[in-house]
């Protein structure tokens, strides 16, 4: 990404900024430098979406790049996607939004805040979306033959997020603005678009999405249907624990939805085939993740020589001749990834792509809350009919962008909804270990009932899958909800006793 910017103002705007964003950028949600020192910024492209005229408002759109020497390279000069209103004046019920007053260079004595706090700013970014065409750096697209967006819809910001930002317009339509910004399509918009044209009905169609051309595409922004009272599978799931039912229904459902999902994403793109040297790479890069995450948390070494050899033998079937295929996959799929309507949707009916939480709100690590609770008291084979839809493609954001574009077996999404069972049972005092074990045997039946590929009858490849991301969500846990590492510790357990 070039450091020259592509901007209709002044050089001096940025340095004019640079003491606002210093204080307001690290006490964002989605900002992921946090507790590391911020030395500067770069200029990366710059916009005015609406003209920065007294007395505004105005809308700035800005990709601003932070030095941070202290974090890995790949993370030190991280690219952020900013969108600030500007106005002489502050209205009070835009207090909470405010950035701050510039006190040099060219918005001296003008305010900045938060734009998407701000409805009239927060609207014309979907009128920008309504028309496709270029705007300086910025270019605005619409998938062919969608239905034509309606103006004059209310926006409001969703506040339940961390790594993005999302806007919802009336009860129609839902935009993520991705923050933390990489070179190249983000697969949250790329995945869902192959979907689409291929006609897989599994997951919400992007409408209008935007990107940056400066000077290689990538997406800054995905607009997408908004489906009223939707629920999520990580609810009903909680709701069937409260009220002692299963949920096999449910979890055969969702298995037989995974399995759609993966062998349309097959047809659609390319897959490859994980051979020897492929198969040993990854076994070392999950070794490497077990022995970064014992040196953090001490209670892991331990089980370190039985959960590595989980990995080796995924290794050692590679060197013999086993191959694995390999494709595009959801990356980090959960319960809270999914979404249920009581009913199959028209094909022009809204949906709702969801989106992602803090994960200090939900039991899991990467649950995602959603708007629509199921009620309590729903049949649980009631609440398995229906049309259920896999959201939220975008992978693990810590996670380089080319690594979660990069195939990958499909029981990787396997193993993230095993472990999500797994989670949701112990939210339920007392522990229900028999409920999550019959969901994840439900889950897998209803996968090989589309796929004809049982993920049982792969139990190596499987159990490392299992055992890195219950790595993960131990170092996870022990970092910032140090109550809930005994859920992930089971689980270690359990995956280190296995032959």
């Amino acid at each position: 990404m070039s450091e020259a910017a592509s901007t209709r103002t002044p050089v001096a705007l940025l340095p004019s900024l640079a003491p606002l964003l210093h204080e307001w950028l690290p006490r964002q949600r989605w900002f992921a430098g946090k507790g590391h020192p911020l030395t500067g910024f770069s200029l990366v492209s710059a916009t005015e979406l609406l003209p920065l005229e007294k007395p505004g408002p105005g809308l700035l759109h800005l990709l601003v790049r932070v030095q941070q020497p202290g974090l890995p390279a790949a993370s030190s000069q991280d690219c952020y996607q900013l969108l600030l209103g500007v106005r002489e004046t502050l209205p009070p019920h835009l207090a909470p939004a405010l950035i701050g007053h510039v006190t040099e260079g060219p918005l001296t004595g003008r305010t900045v805040y938060e734009g998407l706090h701000d409805p009239r700013l927060a609207e014309l970014i979907l009128e920008r979306l309504r028309t496709p065409g270029a705007l300086g750096p910025l270019r605005f697209d619409r998938l062919d033959h969608a239905p034509v967006i309606p103006g004059g819809l209310a926006a409001r910001p969703l506040e339940a997020e961390q790594s993005n930002s999302s806007l919802v317009y009336g009860d129609a339509y839902i935009l993520k603005l991705f923050r933390r910004i990489h070179p190249g399509p983000n697969p949250d918009l790329e995945l869902p678009l192959a979907l689409a044209r291929a006609g897989c009905r599994r997951v919400p169609a992007p409408v209008a999405w935007y990107e940056a051309t400066v000077p290689e595409p990538f997406t800054l922004g995905v607009l997408q249907p908004f489906l009223q009272g939707s629920q999520d599978g990580w609810l009903l799931a909680l709701d069937s624990l409260a009220g002692g039912r299963a949920f096999t229904d449910e979890a055969r459902a969702l298995g037989r939805v995974t399995a759609e999902v993966h062998t349309a994403l097959a047809a659609a793109l390319p897959t490859v085939m994980l051979r020897g040297p492929q198969t040993e790479h990854l076994a070392a890069s999950m070794a490497e993740r077990l022995d970064a995450a014992a040196q953090a948390v001490p209670t892991l070494v331990p089980y370190v020589p039985r959960l590595r050899a989980a990995f080796e033998a995924v290794a050692s079937l590679g060197r013999r001749g086993r191959t694995w295929r390999a494709q595009r996959v959801h990356g980090d799929l959960h319960l809270g990834q999914t979404l249920h309507l009581g009913h199959t949707p028209d094909p022009g009916q809204a949906q709702h792509p969801g989106q992602t939480s803090g994960p200090g709100r939900t039991p899991h690590p990467s649950q995602a809350p959603h708007s629509g609770r199921a009620p309590r008291g729903t049949d649980s084979s009631e609440a398995a009919e229906g049309h259920w839809s896999v959201i939220d493609f975008e992978g693990e954001p810590a996670r380089p962008l080319t690594e979660r574009r990069r195939p990958q077996p499909p029981v990787r999404d396997v193993a993230g909804m095993l472990r999500s069972f797994d989670y949701a049972a112990r939210t339920h005092r007392p522990w229900n270990p028999a409920w999550a074990e019959h969901c994840r045997t439900a889950y897998c039946e209803g996968y090989a009932e589309v796929s004809d590929a049982d993920p049982r009858t792969e139990p190596e490849l499987l159990r490392a899958y299992e055992t890195d991301k219950a790595v993960y969500e131990v170092v996870y846990e022990a970092r910032h909800r140090p109550d809930w590492l005994p859920v992930p510790m089971a689980a270690i357990e359990r995956l280190a006793a296995l032959p």
